[in-house]
Formats: C-alpha cells, structure tokens, sequence
C-alpha cells in the first residue's frame, strides 16, 4: 500500500511547475534607483579621476636613483656642486628639489638651509595631498547619498500604499523599497570604493615623505661634515 502511494505521489511532485529564476543587470538595477543615482555616478567619477590623477603624480614623485642621495654626498665632499646641481635637474622628484635647494644656499648657516629644505619640503606633501580631501569627502558622503534615496523611496512607498486605501498589494510596498534600496548599494559601493583609495594614497604619500625625511638627514649630514671640513682647514 506505501507502494503504491509512492507510485501516485511522484508524479504530482514531478508535474509541479518549476519556478523561473529572474535576473537583472547591474544597469537595468541602477536604472531603477532615479535621480541619485546619477548624483552617485558623477561622484565614482570623479573619485576614479582623483585616484588615478594623484596615483601617477605620487609615482613620478617617487621615481629616483637609489644611489641619488650617495652621488650628492659625494659631489659636495669632492667641491663638484655644478655636478651635484646637474644630477638634481635630472629627477622631477620633491627629493631632487629639496637637495637642489639646499644647495642653491651653499655658505649660509646650516640653520638656514634646513628651514628651507624644510619649507620646500612642506610645499611638497601640500602639492602631494592635494585632492584627497575630495576623496575623503565623495568616501563619507556617497554612503549618505544612498541611504537619503532609501528614506526617500520609502516615503514615497508608503505614499502609495496610503493612497492605495483597502486595494493594498504587497508588490506595491516590495516594489517601492526594492528601488529604494537600490541607493544605499549605489552608494555604498562609491564610498567603499572612495575610502580604499583615500587610505591607499595616504600610504603611499607616508612613505614618500619618510624617504623625503631620510633625504634630508643625509643633506644635513653631508653640508656638515664639509663645514667641518673647510673649518679645519
């Protein structure tokens, strides 16, 4: 008897109609999420154009000899400061320039040229951290953006239902809050996106600034033991 109810079973469960999965891609779902969504696309645009802007700047920034700081050593113990001015010419580097600087000061007091490769050096990480704040602020408020378009979507979902009266359908309120949802992925995304570049460009400017700071102790270092030098002498 179990046999035979088996027999009769399966071919209901196998008859049943299988239910069609939907699908959708990701521009047909940004499509949906209205005027903040374009608000949000203008916003990862312009965070791709900062980040890759300020990512070149950073790497050009630290392209240099190794041996850069060595070769300068050497010309300023040797009196070659035309030779160490010609080296310096060569790199479009904050360190180059911060060199060249100390040595466009060659016979004032230490003291003074510290401050100025120090002030060269400021104006250096200030040209470098530039823009970053726009990153940090699209990184903050993208998110922001998003969850405004939920509460705003919602409202609106709710709207309808009041209007709606006793003829409430559920796909009214799910339709509703499945486009305001839309938003807060949206900018959630952007911000996601925003904030790793932010902190991956703040790293990359701390060590540019540490092999800036070591520069400058190994010019210091050389201008004076050339000043003790010319003393004993």
């Amino acid at each position: 008897m179990l046999y035979s109810l088996l027999q009769t079973e399966i071919p209901e469960i196998a008859a049943a109609p299988v239910q069609q999965e939907m699908s959708f891609s990701l521009i047909e779902m940004a499509s949906k999420g209205g005027v903040l969504m374009i608000v949000l696309l203008l916003l990862s645009i312009v965070a791709i154009y900062i980040f890759g802007q300020k990512w070149w700047t950073i790497r050009q920034a630290g392209k240099i000899d190794k041996d850069f700081m060595m070769d300068i050593r050497d010309y300023i113990h040797e009196g070659k400061i035309k030779s160490a001015k010609t080296l310096c010419s060569k790199y479009d580097s904050p360190i180059a320039r911060m060199v060249e600087t100390a040595l466009a000061r060659l016979g004032k007091p230490l003291t003074d040229i510290q401050a100025a490769v120090e002030n060269v050096g400021n104006v250096e990480v200030a040209r470098l951290e530039k823009g970053l704040p726009y990153l940090a602020t699209i990184a903050g408020g993208a998110p922001m953006i998003g969850f405004l378009g939920t509460v705003m979507g919602m409202v609106q979902a709710f709207f309808n239902m009041s209007q709606a009266g006793n003829n409430i359908d559920i796909t009214l309120l799910s339709g509703g809050i499945y486009t305001a949802m839309i938003t807060t992925v949206g900018g959630l995304i952007v911000g996601i996106l925003a904030y790793f570049g932010y902190n991956f460009l703040t790293a990359k400017i701390s060590a540019l600034v540490y092999s800036m700071e070591s520069a400058t102790i190994k010019l210091l270092d050389a201008l004076s033991e050339e000043e003790e030098n010319n003393s004993d002498n």
